[in-house]
């Protein structure tokens, strides 16, 4: 089984591009398995004490659902980038999907970019898709 990583943050239009980016790799879609990640800001969440559910998380995982795609999803908590790539070890991952989002050099310098760093830091390969 090839096991994607999928952070999704709370923009539906980007995650809806990776949930559609991973509908048309080719082969067969029967192999893969995703786990669609979410992180919160609260660090006194569990995964048994959500409220409510991210309107992104949800659209990822109905389209990846309604194309056949096996889904599970987990939250995750800051730092983020690390959290991302201590899922993407946990569960012996093979890929990480990203939405991209445009900022500026110093929007970068002053906020971090989750993206960037685990781009710089992952083991396995990272796929950033954008919504224009």
């Amino acid at each position: 089984m090839y096991q994607i990583v999928v952070p999704v943050d709370d923009n539906v239009d980007r995650a809806v591009e990776q949930a559609r980016h991973i509908i048309e790799l080719p082969g067969d879609l029967a192999e893969v398995s995703i786990t669609i990640a979410h992180a919160y800001r609260d660090t006194n969440r569990t995964n048994e004490n959500h409220d409510e559910e991210s309107p992104a998380v949800i659209a990822a995982i109905e389209h990846l659902r309604n194309a056949g795609l096996a889904v599970e999803q987990r939250e995750l908590y800051v730092p983020v980038a690390e959290a991302i790539l201590d899922l993407t070890a946990d569960i012996e991952a093979d890929a990480i999907v990203m939405g991209g989002r445009k900022r500026s050099p110093t929007g970068k310098a002053l906020f971090g970019s989750v993206t960037q760093s685990v781009i710089l830091d992952a083991t396995v390969p990272v796929t950033v898709v954008g919504v224009e």
